[in-house]
């Protein structure tokens, strides 16, 4: 994997189109979105009516597809990166540019509302997360992976991560944004999701034997890397 230096602000969405062409490349600078894709992936169950969707806020060029194909989902992806969207309609999803804070799709479209590695990249939680619940129908799915806002964090993700295979592209992430969780956990109850949350990290054992391919495991604390899910009241 060739070295990835920092050539704009922490933060800046320019970064996408700087880095489009690694978005698919499993060793790239974008591997660990591969593994955390497939783990979120993971949580959405079959749709269980026909016509059911999926919107897939922060979807990048659409990682997510290749893991919910076949579980019958019109999978709709929101991002403001014109790159990462063509990527994304080449992978089947229904692209559509917008900003996660102010989403231009209907109160209840959605049957699942994916928030992946998304929400410790914007400047108003509540208002996204006000999104994401208001996308979605009663009984309807969140699932979210994030990164908390802690002093461990900001070590394991960025002064570390930055620095290892498979870790975030240098000055991908602001750790001033970074999640936190009661917060979060608290603006989805406001509107009526109930959000369970539990921490993980990239297997070592995986990264060891089967790179590029690696798991994602739960582990004891969400001080660093977490999922979520809560289905709206």
């Amino acid at each position: 994997m060739a070295t990835l230096r920092a050539t704009r602000p922490r933060n800046d969405p320019g970064q996408y189109d700087d880095l489009a062409a690694q978005w698919w490349d499993p060793r790239g600078g974008f591997a660990m979105l591969h593994w955390l894709a497939e783990a979120r992936a993971a949580l959405v169950p079959r749709a269980d009516r026909p016509g059911a969707v999926l919107v897939d806020l922060g979807c990048g060029a659409g990682l997510l597809a290749p893991h919910v194909a076949g579980k019958g989902y019109h999978h709709v992806g929101v991002d403001l990166t014109a790159s990462a969207l063509r990527q994304a309609r080449e992978h089947g999803v229904t692209a559509v540019r917008g900003d996660v804070a102010h989403v231009p799709l209907a109160d209840g479209c959605a049957d699942v509302v994916a928030a992946g590695e998304i929400l410790e990249h914007v400047t108003d939680l509540p208002a996204v997360v006000a999104q994401a619940c208001r996308l979605l129908r009663p009984g309807g799915l969140l699932v979210i992976d994030t990164i908390a806002a802690t002093a461990l964090a900001r070590v394991v993700a960025v002064t570390l991560a930055e620095r290892l295979p498979g870790g975030p592209p240098p000055g991908i992430h602001d750790p001033a944004l970074f999640v936190d969780r009661s917060e979060l956990v608290r603006e989805c109850a406001r509107h009526g999701v109930d959000l369970q949350i539990w921490g993980v990290r990239p297997s070592l054992v995986d990264a060891v034997r089967s790179w590029p391919r690696v798991r994602m495991v739960r582990v004891p604390t969400t001080a660093v890397l977490f999922q979520g899910a809560g289905r709206r009241r």
